[in-house]
């Protein structure tokens, strides 16, 4: 297997729509717009990015919807830069499926939670990850505790290490001493920041990689805070990350996808609504983002 860099900024990318009376929930998937927005995040300096995460509303597309997202990926970012694609799914058959989906149209590797809507054990979580490495593609498992109920401990991640094809953890519980936990445990597992209001953190701690939300706002200045925290500038890093970090807190939040959505409106780009079920802010939440945006996008002028 020729194991992608995982390494750098990953951007789970926000998935744009456009009015369509016919689409489902009225909004259509902005194909064009989204290949651009691909574009734009690697050009400013990441690494690559993450189609059909939750930040990319994959539960709110069709099928059909779903693999195409997955396709416009791949061809807008091209040979420059890697294509993790989201494969999560209820039963392991159907994360298998996605993966082989995500193989035949050439995505670099793919992100797969544990089985969704159901707590699932650690016998079940096994065979889980176990069919959708046996696709073949380097699989970064994810472990979000507060969404999936199911914790992917380091003693677990061990375990999952020993299957051929995983290769890198996206670790979300927010716990930053898990990262040194882990690093020990499985050695030879990436381990990659996925919370980004501990993500200088997590780097700092031996993290080698940042599967990112607001990198779709500020991918520059992302690339930039990801570089000095892997070389040690501490000083340099606080500089800058301390600004935005009220922001980034919004990643870890229930309103995230809206939270983003907004800052790419505030910096001149396109984000937009969202599918239900994700509705629009509420007032007083919209004014709390963008008192947090605010203070970040001045220290950035």
């Amino acid at each position: 297997m020729n194991t992608p860099d995982l390494g750098g900024v990953i951007v789970a990318t926000a998935l744009p729509y456009r009015e369509d009376a016919g689409a489902p929930a009225g909004l259509a998937v902005d194909y064009d717009r989204y290949a651009e927005h691909c574009r734009w995040v690697v050009d400013g300096g990441c690494r690559g990015v993450g189609p059909n995460g939750s930040l990319g509303e994959y539960s709110s597309l069709t099928d059909d919807e779903r693999r195409r997202v997955a396709r416009t990926a791949i061809e807008a970012v091209g040979g420059d830069g890697v294509v993790l694609v989201g494969v999560h799914g209820p039963g392991s058959h159907q994360a298998r499926h996605w993966a082989e989906l995500a193989a035949e149209d050439g995505a670099d590797g793919v992100l797969c939670l544990p089985p969704t809507m159901y707590r699932a054990n650690r016998r079940d979580v096994i065979a889980h990850y176990e069919a959708v490495a046996s696709v073949g593609l380097p699989v970064m498992v994810y472990n979000n505790p507060i969404d999936t109920k199911v914790d992917l401990t380091p003693d677990l991640l061990a375990e999952l290490a020993r299957i051929d094809n995983i290769v890198a953890v996206k670790e979300f519980s927010g716990d930053v001493r898990r990262v040194l936990e882990i690093r020990e445990k499985a050695p030879g597992l990436t381990v990659v920041a996925g919370a980004d209001d501990v993500t200088l953190e997590a780097l700092l701690m031996g993290a080698t990689g940042w599967f990112a939300g607001f990198p779709n706002v500020f991918p520059a200045e992302s690339a930039r805070l990801y570089d000095l925290g892997v070389s040690g500038r501490l000083e340099e890093a606080r500089a800058l990350y301390e600004p935005l970090v009220a922001a980034f807190r919004w990643d870890s939040r229930t309103e995230f996808v809206q939270a983003i959505k907004l800052g790419m409106d505030q910096v001149g780009r396109y984000g937009g609504p969202c599918r239900p079920p994700r509705g629009p802010l509420s007032g007083e939440q919209r004014a709390l983002i963008l008192a947090d945006l605010e203070r970040a996008i001045e220290a950035l002028r």
